[in-house]
């Protein structure tokens, strides 16, 4: 994934040139991690171009905020419009959207009460996050040597900067071993999540995944599985698992933003099912893919339409604090 190094990013107000985009060396979030941040997307329709699940992505990001004890600068509604502007400046009809409420340049110390919270929106074209043939076949995985957080060490439940320097331990420990992802134990020796992406096992029909007590963070797309898979009527469990229930799976998948629905293939060097995408797997897949795509009926309120003149905006049952203005 390479930047364009054009366009415009939102930066506390205002739209400004990528090049200009910049931030004092002294911030704290470079040295301290002291940032939050949200990763969603907006796929072309053939009704046109729509936001998936911006709200719950934005009131994750002030979950997140919370949790680390920084008050946005912006209210949900003023940060939803930014968005939508940056999106609308930038003409895209998809991209990834980057918002991030972190803590700027005032004094360099461990204490980030005196430093702003500054705001900013990034965007940029971003394809299949491990490549389209991944989709369809699968890819190769390994149990990383890193854990997840202990409970009561980092917040998991908050998406913060500081939490991914293990999720690139866990991405460049795996990719320097030949393997596309490494999954994460939590530091009991379960089930965790991948370094960017939520974790599902399917076995006897059944499908389990962790929960958000096994240091995962509570995924939007995860979210967006379950709902789709008792659509389906699959039986859905949310519990702690054992890492060999994965030797022994008829399926497995990651779930997330970016790498949206990617079968497993391997874990380990030991093949899960038939060694490729499995017909649960495919199943919630397509229905993914038929609803951000725009090909079926969004019954669940998940697409929002950016431009003018096209679909009214739907918004889902989980924002009513975006319609309230309460943040």
């Amino acid at each position: 994934m390479a930047f364009p190094g054009t366009g415009k990013i939102w930066m506390n107000g205002t739209l400004v040139d990528w090049a200009d985009a910049n931030i004092h060396i002294g911030s704290h979030v470079i040295h301290y991690g002291s940032g939050v941040f949200e990763g969603a997307r907006c796929y072309s329709t053939p009704r046109g171009s729509a936001t998936f699940r911006l709200d719950a992505h934005l009131n994750r990001l002030f979950d997140s905020a919370k949790i680390y004890r920084m008050e946005p600068t912006y209210s949900y509604n003023e940060l939803h419009t930014a968005v939508m502007d940056t999106i609308r400046a930038n003409a895209f009809k998809a991209c990834y959207i980057r918002p991030l409420v972190y803590r700027g340049y005032h004094t360099l110390g461990v204490n980030p009460f005196p430093c702003p919270v500054d705001t900013a929106v990034m965007l940029w074209e971003w394809g299949t996050y491990l490549g389209q043939d991944a989709l369809t076949n699968g890819v190769d995985v390994r149990i990383s040597s890193w854990s997840r957080s202990a409970p009561n060490t980092f917040p998991t439940l908050a998406k913060t900067s500081a939490n991914y320097a293990n999720s690139s331990l866990i991405k460049m420990e795996a990719i320097a071993e030949g393997y596309s992802e490494g999954i994460a134990l939590d530091t009991f020796g379960y089930l965790s999540e991948g370094s960017g992406q939520n974790l599902f096992v399917v076995r006897n029909n059944v499908i389990y995944t962790p929960p958000i007590t096994a240091s995962i963070l509570p995924g939007i797309t995860r979210d967006s599985v379950i709902a789709i898979a008792r659509d389906h009527g699959f039986k859905v469990r949310e519990e702690m698992l054992p890492r060999e229930l994965l030797y022994i799976a008829d399926e497995a998948f990651f779930a997330g933003t970016a790498v949206e629905i990617t079968p497993i293939k391997t874990v380990d060097k030991i093949t899960i099912g038939n060694g490729r995408r499995g017909p649960i797997t495919e199943a919630i897949q397509q229905s993914f893919f038929d609803i951000i795509n725009g090909a079926v009926e969004d019954k669940h309120g998940w697409l929002e339409y950016v431009y003018e003149g096209e679909p009214r905006q739907t918004v889902s049952a989980a924002a009513p604090n975006a319609a309230s203005g309460r943040r």
